[in-house]
């Protein structure tokens, strides 16, 4: 193969990786989780409750919390989150209101505590033993302390016409208020990580998150409202890699041809 011919190849190539590589950053910068573990909450999130009376997040934490970003007019994800939460919940042996407590918190700023009431009235039907009332607060907040929260934990949403397209996750913090460990699924999670998730928490102690897959391999199907398979960013990938890999079978070829002896 002729140098011009491999220098062609290289640089487009290389023009191709940088195409794929803005395209993955531009939509991670829109969608997705950024872990941001051991960071702690600062002292000015302010969000109205059920009931309208105003919260400290940061002083309102004094046990292990759950941190559930939602909002509550969601047609997709968030109902079951609330409800995988709850039946884990459920399961756990841990006594809610004692041992750890939820904030349920929406990320559009439209929604107002009457809704937050009717939320919570619903899913908290669904745990029967512990503080419910005192336990599980759901909230809601004005476009700049939504924004702020959400930066804080690294959960990036974006809004499509009048909903969201966002990840299914679960926050825990301690009860100094750091980042101890994120919980992702959307419809089911084990009691048993619950449970690990709070023990650490109350110990200030961080723990690695287990399933990280969902923020590379899967998207957000607002249609089918689901998370589904990521064709395009896996296909992109691997075309990548079998490029690289063709171009220097063909760069090794080359370089042995030079040197083999004219006769």
């Amino acid at each position: 193969m002729k140098d011009i011919e491999i220098k062609t190849l290289w640089r487009s190539l290389f023009i191709f990786a940088i195409f794929l590589n803005s395209w993955s950053v531009t939509a991670q910068d829109e969608l997705g989780v950024y872990e941001h573990l051991d960071d702690t909450l600062s002292s000015e999130l302010i969000f109205t409750d059920e009931l309208y009376n105003k919260v400290n997040l940061k002083q309102a934490i004094d046990k292990p919390t759950i941190l559930s970003l939602v909002y509550y007019e969601c047609p997709g994800i968030c109902s079951p989150l609330l409800n995988g939460l709850a039946e884990a919940m459920e399961k756990s042996d841990l006594t809610l209101g004692k041992d750890y407590q939820v904030f349920t918190v929406s990320f559009s700023h439209t929604e107002k505590p009457p809704l937050a009431l009717k939320k919570k009235s619903t899913y908290t039907k669904l745990v029967t033993h512990g503080d419910t009332d005192k336990g599980w607060h759901f909230f809601t907040g004005d476009s700049v302390s939504i924004a702020q929260l959400l930066d804080e934990v690294g959960f990036k949403v974006k809004k499509e016409g009048k909903e969201y397209i966002h990840p299914g996750t679960l926050i825990v913090l301690s009860p100094s208020g750091k980042i101890t460990r994120y919980l992702y699924g959307s419809t089911y999670f084990l009691p048993f990580d619950l449970k690990m998730a709070v023990v650490e928490a109350a110990a200030e102690r961080s723990g690695p998150t287990i399933n990280k897959m969902l923020k590379f391999c899967f998207s957000y199907d607002p249609e089918g409202k689901k998370y589904v398979f990521n064709v395009t960013k896996i296909s992109g990938t691997i075309i990548l890699l079998a490029a690289l890999m063709l171009l220097g079978a063909l760069t090794i070829k080359g370089r042995k041809t030079k040197k083999t002896p004219l006769t």
